[in-house]
Parts: structure tokens; C-alpha cells; sequence
């Protein structure tokens, strides 16, 4: 309760408006559920398929373990959901199995964690994104040759929603979702009032992959059955990951919509794995089990399409329940000191944009590495979310035998239970698919949490020389001599010397001369010119054999500071400002190329003028 209470917004005066906190482009429990459920609804579409196709290895008997399977999936959903809502209320700044980690099994684990939601997060985007486009070019085969390109057009266009802000994000994917999950339950209800199917034109032609010598139904294949199926799952933990995206009270919000995200979820698994047992579906190639199921229960018609479009539209969208998880994830990372600190900044409409670009960056490379195709990832996918799922549930039970709260010892045990099932699921699946292309995760997950410690040992040295922490000196005055490049007289010198001026004890006007003749001659002209306007400043010759401009002022710059221990040295670099865009590829650079030599070879200040042109 103490968490809700300090989440209330101030009163406001009566006859004045409240102030712009940000609040109205944060999440409410409806637009949570579209932003951030995407992931876990669409599952559907390929969860049931994922049991199916690994029982139909025992042949028709062993299909009849399609419900049990989905049964004790749904029944560690409830689990899970049941613990990410007390991850919530726990910890309400989000992060998920991360923030879980690092409070109770110390930073090692809690990187593990982040780095296997990153992972999770990253592959959810590529793995979305052409799982829709194979849809889409599997009711329209021409268009197959540029999966590619499709891929990337819809990831263009997903991180394109997501910069102008989650808010908006989650307003464009409402009807979407909308109108999957009511068609998945209209399927649902119209094929539990069917005692046969109503047409397998769908199926016909295409080739069963149904075993044709039935074995035995072991406890190895149901277990590989339930892990595969857990594919489902994905996406569940994404609500706890992003909990200050919501409005205020965030944790009830939050709490909401991940309840209702898992009786959704749970209802739609066992509705589907309903019908395939009555409709006694088989497996076949080229056509998915939703599909076959579609087309039993509301026969080959416009209904059928409807459900193939919404599905195939909710699976390209999918990818944004990363965009709503992972920047949340590294601003987190960053607070710590795990990731690049741009990754805390937050832009207008609550926009952490940098997290946003990067995670486009990193899911485009994946798409052309897999030139658009969901099976070369598919293996990959759904490791790193268990081991986090795992993490988590391992955190949550030391959570409650440190606080034992009334009835404690009951949600350690619930905690500890589905930890054990994500745990046995998360090894099944590493090594089921360890040689389809899981070794690659395993792999990058403990490259991505050294890289996780290079980034914080750096920071750690950057605090310690910047005496982080620590009470600094008392500011005193230096005596200030200020250093200003010139090549011409003009306004744009008489700006600069004068803001010198006002900025230093002492200003040195200098321009670099080299030994051709056109050069010497502008010298000439430039020290002639200087002695008649005669601004009060000394004009310095820096002469350089090479044809080179910042070089010469940083050495300058390098002996004034050694002949003048106690003063302080500001290097001002007067540059014009265009009135139009296009015109600054008129100008010569000649300000950038001087600051990066001073920068790269001195300690100076540098001070750049910038002089609008009118």
C-alpha cells in the first residue's frame, strides 16, 4: 500500500491547471494491454502448433496429449502471472527478473537476467516481424521474393509509431488486437457448438506430418512438448519490465493488466487445444494448425480471412511489446552503470528514443542475417525469456523468506514450483534445439553480460577520477588567457575577439601560415589589414610545413600551458550559422577540424561561436 500512496499527485489549487507531469502520454491498463500484450497474444498463433507438431511424432495417440500439455501450460501461466504481479507491487520502477536479481541474487545473476531479456526482447522483434511477412506472402506468393524488404518496412514503420511515443503506439495497435483475440474467441465459441469440422479445404492436398508408426508416449516427448509450448508464454513478463509507463497509480494499472493478460491468454491456449481434439486435427505442411482450425469451425468463407489477416497483421505488430520493454530495461541498466548512460535519456512524450533506435538497429541486422526468414531465428527465440521467467521466480522465493508476510510460505512454494517447470523447460529447450541455432544464444548471453561489466568497471573508473561522491575543492579563479583562430577580417572576427574579451584576461588572436607563396601573400595581407584596424589584440604567426590547420594551434596551445602553469586556456572558434539547412555543405569545416585537434591533444577549453547570418 505504501507504494500506491506515494504515486498520488498533488493537489492542485482550485482555478489552476495541474502541471504537465508527463502523465497523459503513459499507459492506462487498456492501452498497457495493446502495447505491451502483443508478444503474448499472438503466441497463440504459434504455441498450440509448437505441441501438435512435437507429439505428432508419437502419431494420432499421441495427439490425445495435446490437452494435458496445454493444461500444465496454462497452469504455469497462472503461475507466472500470479508472480510478476507481485514482481509489480515489489518493485515498481520495472526491470522485471533484472530488478528481481539484482535486490535478491546479487549483480552476476541480475545480469544474467537482463542480458536474457535483451536477447528475448531483440529476437521478439525479428521473430514478429517475419512471422507476419510469411503470413502475408503465403496468401500472396508473389510477393515472397521480397520478404526482405517487407520485413524491414514494417520495422521502419513499428519504430516510427513508437518514437512519437508509447501512448501512440498503443492507440494504433488497439484495434488490431481487438479484433484478433474477438476472433479467436468467436472461432472458439462457433467451433465448441461443431461436432465435425465444417471444411479441411485448407488442409487438403497438403501432406501430413503425422508419424506413420506410432510409438509410445514418453515422459521425454510430453516434456519436450510442454517446453516447446511454452513458446506461448513469451511476452507474459513485458507489462512487469515496463511498470513506469503506466499512469499513476502505476502498480494497480499495471497489476490489471497482467491479470488480464494471462486469463486471455490461458482461455484462448485451452479453447484452441478444445477444438483440436474435437475436430482431431492433424499436422500438415505449408498450413498452420490456426488455420486448419478457422477453417473447421467457420468453413472456407470471408470469416476465415478475417482471422488469417488478423493474425498475420497481430504477428508483424508483436514486435512492439519489445519497443515497450526493452528501453524501460536499459534506462535501468544505464541508471546502474550497465549500459551507456544515453540510454536514461528520455525524450519528449516519455520517448526513451535512444533505446528505441537501438533496438530497430540491432533487429534490422537480424533481418537481413536471416534474409527475412522466421525459421532461421524461430530456434533462438524463447531461451533467454525462460532463464529470466527462471531467475525471477528464483528471486521472488528469497524475496518471501526475507519479508514472511502473512501466508508467505505459499507463494514461496508457488514461486519455487514454476521456477523448477521454467528451469526444466528452459534446459529442454536449449538442447532440443541447441544445433538448429540455439548455440548461438548460448554464446551471446554470457558475451553480453562480460560486455555488461566492461561497461561498468569504465564507469566506475571515470567516477573515481571525477572523485564521484566525494566533496570537491572549493572553486577558485585562474587567471584566463583566451586563444582565438582567425584566417580573415570580417564581422564574424570582431564577434569573436569581443566575446574573448568579455570571457578572458588575456586574448591572443592567431592563424596558421603555410610556405607556399598564395599562403604567404595572405599573410601579408591579413597582417597589413590587422595593423590598420588595430583591434588592441596581438595577432601570432603559427608557421607549419604541412598543410595542416588544427595541429599547429593545438602545439600552441600545448606551450602556452606549459609557460603558464596557472593559467587556464580557452581556445573560442568563431563559426557562421546558416539562415537555410542545406547551406551548412557550403561551409568549410575549418571550426570542426581546430576543436578535434585541441580536444584530442590538450586540456584547453573549447568554446565555439556560433554567429547567426541574418
Amino acid at each position: 500500500m505504501s507504494v500506491l500512496t506515494t504515486e498520488q499527485p498533488d493537489a492542485v489549487p482550485a482555478g489552476e491547471e495541474p502541471p504537465d507531469t508527463g502523465e497523459r502520454h503513459r499507459l492506462t491498463a487498456v492501452t498497457g494491454l495493446a502495447a505491451l500484450s502483443l508478444d503474448a497474444m499472438a503466441s497463440v498463433a504459434y504455441g498450440p502448433e509448437a505441441i501438435v507438431l512435437v507429439l505428432a511424432a508419437a502419431g494420432a495417440h499421441g495427439l490425445g496429449f495435446t490437452m494435458p500439455v496445454t493444461l500444465a501450460i496454462a497452469a504455469l501461466l497462472a503461475v507466472l502471472v500470479a508472480s510478476y504481479r507481485q514482481v509489480i507491487a515489489a518493485f515498481p520502477d520495472g526491470g522485471g527478473s533484472y530488478a528481481v536479481a539484482k535486490t535478491h541474487l546479487g549483480a552476476r545473476t541480475s545480469l544474467v537476467a537482463a542480458a536474457s531479456l535483451v536477447l528475448d526482447y531483440v529476437l521478439n522483434v525479428a521473430v514478429a516481424v517475419t512471422a507476419g511477412v510469411a503470413a502475408l506472402t503465403s496468401a500472396l506468393p508473389s510477393l515472397y521474393g521480397d520478404r526482405l524488404w517487407l520485413c524491414l518496412a514494417i520495422l521502419a514503420l513499428i519504430t516510427g509509431v513508437n518514437l512519437r511515443g508509447i501512448v501512440e503506439s498503443a492507440k494504433a495497435f488497439i484495434v488490431p488486437t481487438v479484433v484478433f483475440v474477438g476472433s479467436i474467441f468467436v472461432l472458439i465459441g462457433v467451433g465448441l457448438f461443431r461436432s465435425r469440422p465444417v471444411s479441411t479445404a485448407t488442409a487438403a492436398g497438403h501432406v501430413s506430418v503425422l508419424a506413420d508408426n506410432a510409438s509410445s508416449v514418453g515422459a521425454l516427448l510430453l516434456l519436450k512438448a510442454f517446453a516447446s509450448g511454452c513458446a506461448a508464454l513469451t511476452g507474459v513478463e513485458a507489462i512487469a519490465n515496463a511498470v513506469p509507463s503506466f499512469r499513476v497509480p502505476r502498480v494497480r494499472r499495471a497489476q490489471r493488466a497482467e491479470v488480464v493478460l494471462g486469463a486471455v491468454l490461458g482461455l484462448m491456449l485451452i479453447g484452441l487445444s478444445v477444438l483440436i481434439g474435437r475436430f482431431h486435427l492433424q499436422p500438415v505442411e505449408g498450413v498452420t494448425v490456426l488455420a486448419q482450425l478457422a477453417d473447421a469451425a467457420l468453413g472456407h468463407n470471408w470469416a476465415f480471412y478475417v482471422i488469417q489477416f488478423a493474425t498475420m497483421i497481430l504477428l508483424a505488430l508483436s514486435a512492439n511489446t519489445s519497443f515497450g520493454g526493452l528501453p524501460v530495461l536499459l534506462k535501468l541498466l544505464a541508471r546502474d552503470n550497465y549500459a551507456p548512460h544515453v540510454f536514461a535519456l528520455k525524450a519528449d512524450r516519455q520517448v526513451h528514443r535512444h533505446g528505441v533506435l537501438a533496438l530497430a538497429v540491432v533487429s534490422a541486422a537480424l533481418l537481413v542475417f536471416s534474409g527475412g526468414d522466421t525459421n532461421t531465428l524461430v530456434p533462438m527465440f524463447a531461451i533467454g525469456v525462460f532463464v529470466g521467467f527462471t531467475i525471477a521466480q528464483v528471486g521472488m522465493v528469497r524475496h518471501w523468506r526475507l519479508e514472511k508476510g502473512v501466508g508467505w510460505r505459499g507463494k514461496a512454494l508457488l514461486n519455487g514450483f514454476g521456477a523448477v517447470l521454467t528451469g526444466v523447460a528452459a534446459v529442454v529447450v536449449t538442447a532440443s534445439k541447441f544445433t538448429e541455432g540455439a548455440w548461438l544464444i548460448v554464446v551471446a548471453l554470457p558475451l553480453l553480460v562480460v560486455a555488461f561489466g566492461i561497461v561498468h568497471r569504465a564507469y566506475g573508473r571515470i567516477g573515481e577520477r571525477l572523485g564521484l561522491g566525494r566533496i570537491p575543492e572549493v572553486p577558485r579563479r585562474d587567471r584566463s588567457l583566451v586563444v582565438v583562430p582567425v584566417s580573415s577580417l570580417s564581422r564574424l572576427t570582431s564577434e569573436a575577439l569581443t566575446a574573448a574579451a568579455s570571457l578572458g584576461d588575456e586574448v591572443r588572436a592567431v592563424t596558421v601560415c603555410h610556405p607556399d607563396p598564395e599562403d604567404r601573400a595572405h599573410l601579408h595581407a591579413l597582417e597589413r589589414s590587422w595593423a590598420e584596424w588595430d583591434p588592441g589584440v596581438e595577432l601570432v604567426r603559427l608557421s607549419c610545413e604541412r598543410r595542416s590547420l588544427g595541429r599547429p594551434i593545438a602545439a600552441y596551445v600545448r606551450e602556452l600551458a606549459a609557460a603558464e602553469p596557472g593559467t587556464r586556456v580557452t581556445v573560442l572558434i568563431p563559426e557562421t550559422e546558416p539562415e537555410r539547412l542545406w547551406q551548412r555543405l557550403l561551409q568549410n569545416q575549418r571550426g570542426a577540424v581546430v576543436a578535434h585537434a585541441v580536444r584530442r591533444e590538450t586540456d584547453a577549453v573549447i568554446c565555439r561561436l556560433r554567429f547567426r547570418l541574418p
